[in-house]
C-alpha cells in the first residue's frame, strides 16, 4: 500500500525497544524495555522489521560509557537482519518484504576528502547505527536505503547477523594485518569477530594462532581449525607474520609485538583500548613492525565479506536470547561467558514476553 508518499507494508504505531537513558555498569541493567513511537523513513530510507540483532562488545562499551555517547535516550544494536517494511520517498534499491542487514556504518556524507579516496569509514560527518541513530534493540530500525546489505539465501537470520560487524571488521583487520597464504596469522582474543575472522583467514590460506584466557574460546578455536592455541602469555612455536588484536586490553600489545616476525604488521581491532604500556624499540618495533589501528569499516568491505562468507559458508556459532534479555546477555558478553557470537531474536514477538 501507499500511505503519504511511502510505500508500507504494514502499518502499526507501536514498537518495543530497549532504550538507555544514561550510561550504567552493565550488572546495573542500564537498557529499559520500553514502547516507542515507530520510525518513519525520510527520502531514501527504508525502515527495516528486525528479525534478529547480534550482540557487541561496542554495545557494551556504549551503555557503560566508555564512548562518549552523541545522544540520549539511544536504542543500540548495530548487526541487524530483517525485513523491509516500509519505505520512504525515492528509495526503490530495495522491494517490500526483501530481507536485509544493517550494520555499525549508517551514512557517511560521500563528498569529504575521505569519502573521495575511498575511506568513507573515516568520514568527518560519519553517523553509526545504534550510536548517532537508533539501532535494532527494537521491533523495527530506520535506515539509508545505501547503506544496507542484501543478506545471502545461504544464512539464517541469526547466523547472518554477526556477519555484519563482527564478520566485517574482522576481514577489515585480516586485510589490513597484511596476512597472506601460506603465512601466519595470531589472533588475540577469540570472540564473535576473532571466530568468524579465523574461518576466512583459513579458507584464504593462512595458519591461525590463537591466544584466549577462556578455555571453551579454545576449544572453539581448536574445533575450528586453529594450528595452535594458548593464553595470551604464552609464546607460540613460530613467530607470526602477522597478527590481530580483538580484545581491548593494551597490554596484549608488547606481547604480540615480541612474537611478530620482521616486517610483520599488528592491527589494533577494537573501537577503544585500555593503555598501552611503553614499548621498547629495539625489542618490540625494530626490524620494521608495523602498528595500526581499524576504525569502522566501508560498504566496500562489508559487500567482500558478505561474498566471501557465502562461498566458505562460515557457520558462526551463537547463542540466542530475547529481546528483553539483553541486560543479562550484555553482562555475559562483558564477563566473556558467550563462546561465540550472542544474537537477539526479536521476529515475530518472539523477543518480547511481559
Amino acid at each position: 500500500m501507499d500511505v503519504s508518499g511511502h510505500r508500507v507494508l504494514a502499518l502499526a504505531l507501536i514498537m518495543k525497544a530497549l532504550v538507555l537513558d544514561g550510561p550504567k555498569p552493565v550488572e546495573q541493567s542500564p537498557l529499559r524495555l520500553a514502547s516507542c513511537q515507530d520510525p518513519s523513513p525520510g527520502p531514501g530510507q527504508i525502515r527495516v522489521r528486525v528479525h534478529t540483532c547480534g550482540i557487541c562488545h561496542t554495545d557494551v562499551h556504549t551503555v557503560v560509557g566508555d564512548l562518549a555517547l552523541p545522544r540520549l535516550p539511544l536504542i543500540p544494536g548495530h548487526q541487524v537482519v530483517g525485513v523491509v517494511d516500509a519505505a520512504g520517498d525515492s528509495a526503490e534499491r530495495f522491494g517490500l518484504g526483501d530481507r536485509v542487514g544493517v550494520a555499525w556504518l549508517h551514512w557517511a556524507c560521500g563528498s569529504c576528502r575521505f569519502c573521495a579516496a575511498g575511506s568513507e569509514n573515516l568520514c568527518e560527518a560519519a553517523r553509526f547505527t545504534g550510536y548517532h541513530t537508533d539501532g535494532g534493540y527494537a521491533e523495527q530500525t530506520v535506515v539509508p536505503e545505501a547503506f544496507a546489505y542484501e543478506i545471502p539465501e545461504v544464512f539464517t537470520d541469526v547466523d547472518a547477523s554477526p556477519l555484519l560487524c563482527a564478520g566485517i571488521i574482522g576481514y577489515r583487520a585480516l586485510r589490513l594485518s597484511g596476512a597472506k597464504p601460506g603465512e601466519r596469522l595470531g589472533l588475540y582474543g577469540f570472540g564473535a569477530s576473532a571466530h568468524i575472522t579465523l574461518q576466512v583467514a583459513r579458507h584464504l590460506g593462512c595458519e591461525t594462532y590463537v591466544f584466549s584466557r577462556g578455555r571453551e574460546h579454545l576449544r572453539l578455536a581448536e574445533r575450528l581449525g586453529a594450528a595452535w592455541t594458548g593464553r595470551a602469555e604464552e609464546s607460540p612455536p613460530h613467530k607470526l607474520h602477522s597478527a590481530i588484536i580483538f580484545a581491548p586490553a593494551g597490554n596484549l600489545v608488547p606481547r604480540a609485538l615480541e612474537h611478530l616476525d620482521k616486517g610483520g604488521t599488528l592491527a589494533l581491532a577494537g573501537i577503544t583500548m585500555s593503555a598501552i604500556p611503553q614499548l621498547d624499540y629495539r625489542r618490540h618495533l625494530y626490524h620494521e613492525r608495523t602498528i595500526r589501528s581499524v576504525t569502522n569499516s566501508t560498504r566496500a568491505d562489508g559487500e567482500a565479506l558478505l561474498r566471501i562468507a557465502a562461498e566458505i559458508p562460515i557457520r558462526p556459532q551463537t547463542q540466542s536470547f530475547s529481546l528483553n534479555e539483553a541486560n543479562r546477555a550484555l553482562q555475559l558478553l562483558a564477563d566473556g561467558q558467550i563462546n561465540g557470537a550472542g544474537v537477539l531474536e526479536v521476529k515475530s514477538g518472539k523477543g518480547y514476553r511481559g
